[in-house]
């Protein structure tokens, strides 16, 4: 029965461990660029747009296609980095849990 107990305690502490962690990745933000840093978009941990930054250079109305695929690039290369912090701020909340291999905790 102790062993229960103890399971149901760390159960208790990993549900108050997993709410800072959303709260921590709602904070954290993360740039992306494409087009050698001309277009730049950031985005908040749970994958939320939060600004894009255009190079005044960039902007001829001739080329607006090409300014559409660099922000759709930097969004894309924003996400990816998010997606990494979460994945390691993850591994560092679970480490010590021993979680089956495929296996995750939901956000």
């Amino acid at each position: 029965m102790n062993n229960l107990g103890q399971m149901m305690k760390q159960a208790q502490e990993m549900q108050a461990k997993m709410a800072e962690l959303q709260e921590q990745l709602a904070r954290t933000e993360v740039t992306g660029a494409a087009g050698g840093g001309m277009i730049q978009v950031t985005l908040n941990g749970k994958g939320e747009m939060r600004a894009v930054t255009i190079d005044p250079a960039l902007v001829d109305p001739n080329e607006v296609g090409v300014l559409e695929d660099l922000i759709v690039a930097a969004a894309n290369d924003a996400k990816a980095k998010a997606e990494a912090k979460v994945a390691e701020k993850m591994r560092e909340l679970t480490g010590g849990l021993g979680l089956p291999p495929g296996f995750s905790l939901p956000m």
